[in-house]
């Protein structure tokens, strides 16, 4: 059992990192939202260590750049990023952590078309509540409407978080099959 604890607090934290690591692949934009792999680093830690686990290496990742260090996107860091205006997509993260993780979860369960229908909705869902809360502080912060938020914030990066779902998936169930390999024996 003590086995088993151990190799979740270490696939917290690998995670945290990798999440940190992908930060940092970033393209700057005019409107202050960098492109970056971060909803495909959130979507991996969700489909490999579900959805408890993957809210902790979320709030790990979000609490080490809440006190300064610089693990958010161009290495930054600090509760300004938080509440400033890319926090919302921040705090999101967790939304597409906890569904993410929970329809991966379920499919790997009992993998059958329902269950997979089940977490692609999960995923959507996950993704457009952090979108939601993306907007609404982005629009708050900017004092933009939320259309403009959305149109601004949002609308450019939906093609490529979708591919990160569907990437991320992939890359997963080679990782949790490796992973179980490696715990089996």
């Amino acid at each position: 059992m003590q086995h088993k604890s151990i190799l979740s607090l270490v696939q917290i934290g690998l995670f945290a990192a990798v999440l940190a690591v992908l930060s940092q692949i970033s393209i700057p934009t005019p409107w202050g939202i960098p492109i970056t792999l971060q909803t495909f680093a959130v979507a991996l830690s969700a489909y490999v260590l579900g959805w408890k686990r993957s809210i902790i290496s979320i709030v790990v990742y979000l609490a080490l750049g809440a006190v300064g260090i610089p693990v958010f996107a161009n290495f930054t860091g600090g509760i300004s990023k938080l509440i400033g205006i890319t926090g919302g997509y921040l705090w999101g993260f967790l939304f597409i952590a906890t569904l993410c993780g929970l329809g991966s979860e379920i499919w790997y369960k009992s993998p059958c078309a329902k269950n997979r229908i089940f977490c692609v909705i999960c995923s959507v869902i996950g993704l457009a509540l952090c979108y939601i809360t993306g907007v609404i502080q982005f629009a708050l912060v900017s004092g933009s409407s939320p259309l403009q938020a959305f149109a601004l914030a949002s609308t450019p990066y939906l093609i490529k978080d979708g591919i990160s779902l569907v990437l991320a998936f992939g890359l997963a169930a080679a990782i949790r099959k490796a992973t179980h390999r490696v715990v089996s024996n």
